[in-house]
């Protein structure tokens, strides 16, 4: 019997550890309208199953062009040749996102210069895609984690306008103040993810260039992922090499 329980207890936290480590659903942001207020604003919403977000990006500089709701070129799909969207491969894709960029929405920028997307209301750990980052960079005021890119290195597809490796940099500005730079080599496509709780974040685009291209999601608001009053709540995998550890040690003691 005492076999049999450590079998189903080990079974159990196998399933919660794959869950675990499952990829999350982005809600990415439908660019509706622009503006030419302040150089240019974009304008755009985010539904959650709770909410919805408006979210504002301004660009004192201009942009190169805009795809909003519906129409334009899809340059969220893998490279040519490697079959359009496909989410198992794409660069944009990770174990921490589930899913590719919706629709054609796309932001594009041309300009050196700091340019800041604003949210209506506090969001946490958003994450940021970007196509074509070639000869560019950005520098963020807000850190953020490489989650992934267009290479074989990193088991993906090259992205649209083809492969490159995406790394960061942290500058220290002095005061306590950094800056947290995305660089990369060749044709860079990916997605970071910020880290906290914010409802705006500013960057420089480090040098002119024809064109590189963004849109941004979040997995929730920030009380959606961070509910006032909840303590932390173990991650299911804790939770599963925990339950499997004490599992392993009332079996072994009791064989002993």
């Amino acid at each position: 019997m005492a076999k049999q329980i450590y079998k189903i207890c080990v079974v159990l936290s196998l399933s919660i550890i794959s869950v675990g480590v499952s990829a999350l659903p982005i809600h990415w942001t439908d660019w509706i309208d622009n503006t030419p207020t302040n150089g240019f604003q974009g304008n755009g919403v985010i539904t959650t199953p709770t909410t919805t977000v408006s979210v504002t990006y301004n660009n004192p500089q201009g942009i190169s062009f805009y795809q909003s709701s519906g129409g334009g070129t899809d340059y969220w799909q893998n490279g040519p040749g490697n079959g359009g969207r496909n989410p198992a491969t794409s660069p944009y894709t990770s174990a921490a996102v589930d899913n590719i960029p919706t629709g054609t929405d796309i932001i594009a920028l041309t300009f050196a210069g700091t340019q800041t997307l604003s949210f209506s209301e506090s969001i946490a750990n958003p994450v940021f895609s970007y196509v074509s980052l070639n000869g560019n960079g950005y520098a963020f005021d807000q850190d953020f984690e490489i989650l992934s890119f267009g290479n074989a290195s990193d088991s993906n597809d090259p992205g649209y306008w083809g492969a490159g490796t995406s790394s960061k940099s942290v500058v220290d500005l002095g005061g306590g103040n950094f800056e947290y730079q995305l660089l990369g080599t060749g044709e860079p496509h990916g997605t970071i993810r910020f880290t906290g709780e914010f409802n705006a974040v500013s960057w420089r685009s480090l040098s002119a260039e024809n064109w590189n291209g963004f849109t941004v999601g979040i997995e929730g608001t920030a009380i959606e992922v961070n509910p006032p009053g909840a303590g932390p709540v173990p991650a299911p995998l804790t939770v599963a090499l925990l339950g499997l550890g004490l599992v392993s040690f009332f079996y072994s003691r009791r064989y002993r």
